[in-house]
């Protein structure tokens, strides 16, 4: 050891005059004849430079202290969970309010001894990155591949329904719709299987879903039009992509009773689509996964699972809106949007309800529990889940999900 801290006190004054190409040339020869690691060299040759001239090593630069217990992290944790998963950008704006409906719902149980003042202070003030970054641990590796698309085009009819495409200025009222399905179909296309009904408002961002027990166009029109009657306030217009089950007589026929505009996308452009698109991924697939689905039971499972989804997302989750663009630093141009709000607190802004509805949705929303929503959403996730197993072990890969 003496040996070796001389050779390292010999290379010291000449490693300090060295220049960058030099000094690694001299950390080679030592590490060479002492058999330390080069950032061990480093470290005894500085050392030794300390000595000599006097100067003290740079002292580490000291890691900021943490500045959230972990029971705010605890928490933070359990409301993300009970509030549906949200980004942190919605769940910063929704927090107070899911904090307090889980606080007067009794719904933090052994949690609640963690709230303190200072635990309250914390999360009120967490910004939406830092919550981000806390829950990544939690939110990573959850959801599957992309699934089969069993759209079609319909040959039929399309030239009558008039285009509209991601460049047309959007609607500035509420009630312009756009609707698509989804097949929950497994891994094949084969067979009879359950298809989801998405419609979306892309002023207000009120969404609504259905199941239907398959594409043929009478239960699609049906599906559509239970979904229009649960609407708060009435439909003008829709549009959709070119499947077959939405270009057809029987829906044109429908649209002109209701007097509904329709329009339809550019195919194979699904950013025409976009508002309804993205309600895909958020809502159907990701609550109900990319599973095979059919039958009565699992119909009745889905239906009763988009109502509470319906719940959750409208009422108790915020959604931001592009409003503009703005410029960057950089000079580049970039998407502004608004703050974030619920589709139910943008209804009540636009004043889009009559009384009736206005008032019964009033109550709706003051008595929604976000635990006992999240609980039951948990409980039929697990049904179908469970069926999903049964029926793959039965019916091979071909008509679901694999299981081992």
């Amino acid at each position: 050891m003496t040996t070796r801290h001389q050779i390292a006190k010999g290379f010291a004054l000449e490693y300090a005059k060295a220049t960058k190409r030099e000094k690694g040339i001299l950390l080679d020869n030592l590490c060479a004849a002492t058999g330390w690691s080069r950032a061990n060299a480093r470290r005894r040759v500085t050392t030794e430079i300390s000595k000599i001239t006097g100067k003290k090593p740079v002292a580490l630069p000291k890691r900021r202290p943490r500045t959230y217990q972990p029971a705010t992290i605890t928490l933070l944790t359990r409301i993300w969970t009970l509030a549906g998963e949200p980004c942190g950008k919605y769940l910063a704006a929704i927090i107070a309010d899911e904090l307090e409906r889980l606080e007067r719902f009794g719904e933090l149980k052994t949690h609640a001894d963690l709230l303190t003042d200072e635990v309250r202070h914390q999360l009120l003030n967490m910004s939406a990155a830092t919550m981000d970054r806390y829950l990544k641990p939690v939110r990573d590796a959850r959801y599957p591949a992309d699934s089969l698309s069993s759209t079609k085009p319909g040959a039929m009819l399309r030239s009558e329904i008039p285009i509209r495409w991601s460049g047309t200025p959007m609607e500035q009222a509420p009630g312009f719709f756009e609707v698509d399905t989804v097949a929950h179909c497994g891994h094949s296309l084969k067979g009879e299987f359950l298809y989801s009904i998405t419609l979306t408002d892309v002023f207000t961002g009120w969404t609504a879903n259905c199941a239907v027990r398959n594409r043929a166009h009478r239960n699609v029109v049906a599906g559509i039009e239970a979904l229009v009657q649960s609407l708060p306030y009435p439909m003008t217009g829709l549009d959709f992509d070119n499947g077959g089950e939405f270009i057809n007589v029987q829906l044109i026929e429908w649209a002109e009773r209701r007097h509904v505009d329709l329009t339809r996308a550019r195919a194979y452009q699904h950013n025409d689509n976009a508002h309804v698109e993205q309600r895909n991924r958020d809502w159907v697939r990701r609550h109900a996964f990319r599973y095979r689905y059919e039958g009565p039971e699992e119909l009745a499972i889905l239906n009763e699972l988009w109502e509470l989804v319906g719940w959750r997302k409208n009422h108790l989750l915020p959604m931001v809106k592009a409003n503009g663009y703005g410029t960057a630093r950089s000079g580049r141009s970039k998407r502004t949007y608004d703050a974030p709000r619920t589709a139910y607190q943008r209804l009540l802004d636009l004043g889009a309800m009559d009384e009736d509805h206005a008032r019964a949705l009033a109550v709706v929303h003051r008595e929604l529990n976000p635990a006992q929503i999240t609980r039951r959403i948990n409980q039929l996730q697990g049904q179908l889940i469970t069926r999903a197993k049964l029926r793959a072990r039965a019916g091979g890969v071909d008509f679901g999900e694999h299981f081992r």
